[in-house]
């Protein structure tokens, strides 16, 4: 559900109603959530950034060591039609700020864009066999050599995750674990109680009745093109003002998190050994990173 994300390093002292609950106006003002030390996603910029970096590198040396001697570390895909493929989720900032839902609505300026292409040439299309390898489609034997069968990139995360017993269960573990928990939550009844009085008050400003705002946000009314940007139409830009006024007003977002926080120390404590089986692996990731990365 986009409704919050919990920020790394958020102040634990920001104000607070008497039954504990994080009074929320701002990104700034969400407190970290239980299950945040456990996760190593995209959103962790700086352990998500450091592995790609350490798999291209490996992958480099691979399609090198295979005769490629000019192979980017960054290569674009060797198809100038793929899409890039671009994640349209809420900006932890912008889910409070009303500036920016007062100009772009629920998306964002278009001359800003969102450059996701990578930084090297164009492959090849037989570099992009053995970068992706030979079961992807590709062939088996280029330049003479037999192509590994996971490519040199599956080579690369091989090395990566050396030791990690279970790479599946170490990254989607927690994921799956928020998609259950946030069920739970939406069904607690103080969650539903202060979603009602969100829903009514949208509606009191003369717009559209929405459950949650997730909904809101996702409408399709926004017409968003195949880079996720909305058309910002001016009942798209009302609806973003009256959405960040209303969770400000009925402090949406503070209970929001004070129910999925309540859930997920309650998940942690009846599944401790699986949530630190998954942080041992990642430690491991990062160890391994920190070997690759250091032999640069």
């Amino acid at each position: 559900m986009v409704l919050l994300a919990g920020r790394d390093g958020a102040p634990s002292g920001g104000q607070r109603t008497a039954d504990g609950v994080p009074i929320v106006r701002e990104a700034r003002d969400v407190p970290e959530l239980p299950l945040h030390r456990y996760q190593f996603t995209a959103e962790d910029d700086e352990a998500y950034g450091t592995l790609k970096r350490a798999q291209q590198l490996l992958a480099q040396r691979c399609m090198r060591d295979f005769g490629f001697a000019d192979f980017p570390r960054d290569p674009k895909s060797p198809n100038p039609g793929a899409l890039a493929i671009v994640a349209v989720s809420r900006d932890p900032a912008g889910e409070f700020d009303l500036e920016k839902a007062r100009r772009w609505g629920y998306g964002w300026d278009p001359k800003r864009g969102v450059d996701v292409e990578p930084e090297g040439r164009r492959m090849t299309v037989d570099e992009s066999y053995v970068y992706w390898g030979h079961r992807t489609g590709g062939r088996p034997t280029i330049l003479g050599r037999r192509v590994p069968e996971e490519g040199c990139l599956g080579r690369a995360d091989k090395r990566l995750y050396r030791g990690v017993r279970d790479m599946r269960r170490t990254w989607a573990y927690v994921s799956q674990r928020e998609v259950v928990l946030e069920k739970a939550a939406m069904k607690d009844k103080r969650m539903r109680r202060v979603l009602k009085a969100w829903s009514q008050c949208v509606v009191d400003k003369g717009l559209k009745r929405y459950a949650t705002p997730d909904d809101a946000f996702r409408d399709k009314a926004w017409k968003r093109g195949d880079g996720g940007n909305t058309s910002h139409s001016r009942r798209e830009l009302d609806t973003a003002v009256a959405d960040v006024e209303c969770k400000r007003e009925h402090n949406t977002a503070g209970v929001w998190w004070f129910v999925l926080s309540r859930e997920q120390r309650a998940d942690l404590a009846r599944h401790g050994s699986a949530y630190e089986s998954v942080r041992q692996g990642q430690e491991t990731v990062r160890d391994n990173v920190r070997e690759v990365l250091a032999t640069t």
